[in-house]
């Protein structure tokens, strides 16, 4: 067995089935059907594995996880196994009583999806008439249970002239964490670039906000920021290093570095149906795809860089290159960087636009001014 640091985190992706369409979704395109879903016995299985690798917490996350109704199985499985339980949730299909069952499961903390700050808005990017207002008391009885709230917000075209507003409204709702994650371009979201893709203009008057922002909420509301890539001149670190420091289960089964990996064609992927977690960790050929730095190329091989952002994003590679052996375009040494931005030029231009929602079949205009 190849010695491997052990993952810290688990993305358990219960279910691809969600209420909402957001089109920016990091769900890929293909969903997993219902009846492909591992059922609960195989979670907690799943669960234990990864607490005797060494696995801390486990991100209980979808599709919306509350489409499950064994969630509450689910959770206390997690809980049992010693993992730090984090319920990443639309809140769509959880009310106050489920949520304080959740907690007596084990439920340790709970993330929630906001789209914006004006409630029509909002609705009309999630495809989901209420679901703001279903938010908003969803979060009152987060933080009425004394759990712990983090609240996340994709930020995009038609929502980032409200970035400050966004994370006042996140302290507002009583959270303690706020994300601020600008779009990844792939998977649905690199659908709809086109209708995504904020201006250079609106990227630099929101990165310039940031600083008053922090200011602001300092010792009250930490806020992470996720750096927009089509606008970056170095890129992030690939879930901290590609099979380095966490791993996703899909619905199905199927064991991935990250949760966009099955945009990348001709990779075996192991099923946790066929092979021990820890097995697939150390030697499945997906995990050892791009782990470390003997795989790349130049300009990453001999960049003094190369075990700090270990060549930064395989699957934006491959959607910008065609491989997902390149440079991370968003690297300012990448031969490809000048394209990267020229793509986001060209889809920032677009002055009207039609999301294609996630899971559905029809687009629908959506104008943003």
């Amino acid at each position: 067995m190849n010695r491997v640091p052990a993952p810290l985190g688990l993305l358990a992706e219960l279910t691809h089935r969600c209420p909402l369409a957001c089109p920016y979704c990091s769900n890929p395109l293909a969903l997993d059907d219902r009846t492909a879903e591992l059922d609960t016995a195989a979670w907690a299985r799943v669960f234990r594995e990864a607490a005797a690798m060494g696995v801390l917490q486990v991100h209980l996350s979808g599709g919306e996880p509350a489409s499950r109704r064994d969630l509450q199985e689910i959770t206390a499985a997690a809980s049992q196994a010693g993992l730090y339980t984090n319920l990443i949730t639309s809140a769509i299909g959880l009310d106050a009583g489920r949520l304080q069952r959740l907690q007596a499961a084990g439920l340790d903390h709970v993330q929630l999806s906001i789209q914006d700050i004006d409630p029509e808005l909002a609705d009309r990017i999630a495809g989901y008439d209420g679901a703001h207002v279903r938010k908003q008391a969803f979060a009152a009885s987060v933080v009425g249970l004394g759990l712990p709230l983090t609240v996340n917000a994709v930020i995009h075209r038609a929502n980032i002239a409200h970035l400050s507003e966004l994370v006042d409204y996140a302290a507002s709702l009583g959270a303690g964490r706020v994300e601020i994650a600008h779009a990844q371009y792939y998977g649905w979201a690199l659908r709809n670039r086109d209708a995504l893709m904020p201006t250079r203009e609106q990227i630099d008057r929101a990165m310039q906000q940031m600083e008053a922002i922090q200011a602001r909420h300092a010792g009250r509301l930490l806020i992470d920021l996720v750096i927009p890539d089509y606008y970056a001149s170095r890129p992030k670190p690939c879930v901290g290093g590609w099979g380095m420091r966490s791993l996703n289960v899909t619905p199905s089964g199927l064991v991935l570095p990250c949760h966009a990996a099955q945009t990348i064609p001709n990779l075996e992927f192991w099923s946790v149906r066929d092979h021990a977690l820890a097995d697939i960790w150390s030697n499945s050929p997906a995990f050892e795809a791009f782990r470390g730095t003997a795989w790349m190329k130049e300009p990453c091989r001999s960049c003094e860089f190369r075990e700090r952002d270990f060549g930064g994003c395989r699957c934006q590679a491959l959607a910008i290159t065609g491989d997902a052996a390149a440079t991370d375009p968003s690297c300012d040494l990448s031969p490809h960087h000048a394209r990267l931005l020229a793509l986001a030029e060209q889809a920032a231009a677009v002055q009207e636009t039609q999301y294609a929602y996630r899971g559905r079949s029809t687009v629908i205009p959506f104008s943003v001014g």
